[in-house]
């Protein structure tokens, strides 16, 4: 008999992390269209950072984004939320601004997102790349990186009980991705490139209602690490293998814990317990309704996921606030 007591997620606090992507989503909503993506991720950053300051429970960013884009980071290894030993202790993975471009150029996509669990049950890894596959609970056992891109398609198109010309396969539109998209394409799926933003299309492949079949390829290790959790709630399929881009990546996953930096990494390897998945929109997308103003009120549309639960729940959050963070 195992007498492990079986770890949670106080319920309580998915409604407070709501608040924290919130803030975010507002404040670098002020930039969209603007043109300055390192602007509004700091923005984005600030605010999120604040915001923890009024969740009951003590933080640390085990796997943050900004390095790539020069920005005033929440770095791996910083501690949010209040400094009260008695509150419960979380690993946090974090994008405050998922789609910097996407915020700066106004196109459709951008997030404010993060992920929660409970303290040492997130992968901490450097800000590097990561190969990437996800799909929906008809993938569970039949999709991986094991497999060819081809043989992806024609077994979750099985799995589907589609032709794999029904298969709707999205890609980050890179001129590294030429290759995968020709071998998709040649399996017969119809293949959908965007240009940033990754972790709208694959956390879209565990709802039905997006059309979104599968996600393939290589983009950020913290989006991928946000998406495993998203799709550990939802009842899909997410497996990565960081891709480092110089060995000093390598080296500093290898210092972070990894003794196999190059491993396969499924699900229980990038999200070892309860989670929670929490996202809102900046500019519209597949999964969220971005910020909208009407009559001086501020309109936030979010998506929360629980993993204990299985529970979706979508909040529309109608504010006259336009300042960090929300207070009430």
């Amino acid at each position: 008999m195992n007498d492990t007591p079986r770890k949670t997620m106080d319920r309580k606090l998915l409604l407070e992390y709501v608040r924290v992507t919130e803030a975010a989503a507002i404040a670098c909503s002020r930039l969209i269209g603007a043109g300055k993506k390192e602007a509004a991720d700091s923005l984005a950053v600030e605010a999120m950072r604040r915001a923890f300051d009024k969740v009951p429970a003590r933080g640390t960013i085990v796997i943050g984004e900004g390095e790539r884009d020069q920005a005033p980071m929440l770095y791996i290894g910083e501690k949010v939320g209040p400094k009260d030993l008695h509150l419960p202790e979380v690993d946090i993975a974090v994008d405050p601004l998922e789609g910097t471009n996407l915020c700066a150029h106004g196109k459709p996509g951008a997030l404010a997102v993060l992920a929660v669990a409970p303290r040492g049950d997130l992968l901490n890894a450097p800000d590097t790349y990561m190969e990437k596959i996800a799909a929906g609970p008809a993938g569970v056992g039949v999709v991986t990186l094991d497999k060819t891109p081809a043989q992806n398609v024609r077994d979750l198109a099985e799995a589907l009980n589609k032709h794999p010309d029904q298969l709707v396969v999205y890609v980050l539109e890179r001129e590294r991705h030429g290759p995968l998209v020709d071998e998709l394409r040649g399996a017969g799926a119809s293949v959908r490139l965007f240009p940033d933003g990754d972790v709208n299309f694959s956390v879209a492949t565990g709802l039905p209602e997006s059309g979104i079949d599968m996600f393939i390829g290589r983009g950020g290790a913290p989006e991928g690490v946000i998406t495993a959790a998203a799709l550990r709630c939802l009842g899909g399929v997410f497996e990565g293998r960081l891709s480092f881009r110089n060995d000093s990546e390598r080296q500093r996953a290898i210092a972070m814990g990894m003794s196999d930096p190059e491993q396969l990494l499924r699900h229980h390897d990038l999200v070892r317990g309860p989670c929670f998945f929490i996202a809102s929109g900046v500019t519209d997308g597949p999964i969220l309704q971005g910020i909208h103003r009407h009559g001086g009120r501020t309109l936030v549309s979010s998506l929360a996921l629980r993993s204990d639960t299985g529970t979706i729940r979508r909040f529309q959050t109608s504010t006259t606030l336009d300042h960090l963070p929300l207070d009430d």
